[in-house]
């Protein structure tokens, strides 16, 4: 023990000074993008319907297919208005026969009328018989012309170039304009909507911001659009803003946007989530420090500061929203 005491205490080792980096400060005008959650819809949806009732006879697209404009989707059971038409035809026969038969009449009593071989009231009513005629061949003609068009109503087909939907109802099913007529959608996705929802909180937020001259924004909403989709790839496509809603939604306090995206690919589905950036905004004379010298404690976020001296001194920042790193 007395030989161990004599020994003398190794010396503690010195720790090096910490590797710190600097970063000048310095006001910048920088972009502001702001990020969202979407959701893609079809920029031209068109539900379709069946104008007339009848049997669904047949389903003539296959489901989930692009289909073209003019294609024929459905048909139902035409006889019924054939049987209309034929009908309608008839009766335009039998009144331009009625007719036929007023104006000889009319042209046998004009000269019998020069000659005062006939009245003044015999004219007149073989003239009138050839206005009635004239006016039935008129209506003949309109309930020709409805049997025929309730008859075309019994091939439906696609009014748009788009992908159609799943068929609601399978052949024998009994369909009716009023109750059924939903038989299905077609709908375009090349260009493809994304709409996104900016809450009243940020609204003011932001106009807090422009304000204060902290926030600049484009001269007539003139924003852009870029989309990640869910696996994390950036859609190749950029997309502008075409629409932005006047009032709030009152069920949900948001404001509804509308971007506009070239799809040639049909990459982008309607229903799919997107993560939306926004951007056109910028910030002008922004204060940017890197995230990593950031600190969060109990007072919320600080910085160190180097003074004039060379020290480092811990101060207390109001921070706004991250741009980059």
């Amino acid at each position: 023990l007395v030989l161990s005491g004599c020994h003398s205490k190794p010396a503690i080792p010195q720790r090096p000074d910490p590797a710190v980096t600097g970063f000048v400060v310095k006001p910048q005008t920088i972009p502001a993008t702001f990020e969202f959650v979407g959701v893609a819809k079809s920029s031209h949806p068109v539900q379709i319907r069946a104008r007339v009732e009848g049997y669904l006879w047949g389903i003539d697209y296959e489901e989930g297919s692009y289909v073209k404009q003019g294609q024929l989707l459905f048909h139902l059971d035409p006889r019924n208005y054939e049987a209309s038409v034929r009908e309608s035809e008839g009766e335009l026969a039998k009144e331009e026969a009625i007719l036929w038969r007023a104006k000889r009449s009319l042209e046998r009593i004009r000269p019998l009328f020069e000659k005062n071989a006939v009245s003044q009231k015999d004219l007149d009513d073989a003239t009138a018989n050839v206005l009635a005629s004239e006016a039935n061949i008129i209506a003949a003609k309109a309930r020709l012309f409805q049997d025929e068009l309730n008859l075309s109503y019994t091939k439906i087909t696609s009014p748009i170039d788009g992908v159609s939907g799943r068929a609601v109802y399978k052949e024998g099913s009994l369909i009716m304009p009023s109750a059924n007529g939903l038989l299905t959608q077609v709908s375009v996705i090349d260009p493809i909507w994304v709409l996104f929802s900016i809450s009243d909180n940020e609204i003011l937020q932001r106009q807090g911001e422009k304000e204060k001259n902290e926030l600049v924004v484009p001269k007539r909403q003139e924003y852009t659009v870029r989309l990640q989709l869910s696996d994390g790839n950036m859609y190749p496509e950029e997309g502008h803003v075409n629409f932005s809603s006047p009032t709030l939604d009152p069920d949900t306090g948001s404001l509804v946007v509308r971007a506009e995206f070239k799809n040639p690919k049909k990459k982008i589905l309607p229903g799919q989530f997107v993560k939306a950036f926004v951007s056109g905004a910028v910030r002008p004379n922004a204060i940017f420090v890197p995230q990593k010298s950031v600190f969060q404690g109990l007072n919320g976020m600080s910085v160190f500061v180097v003074g004039k001296n060379g020290k480092a001194s811990l101060r207390d920042v109001e921070v706004g929203d991250w741009y980059e790193d």
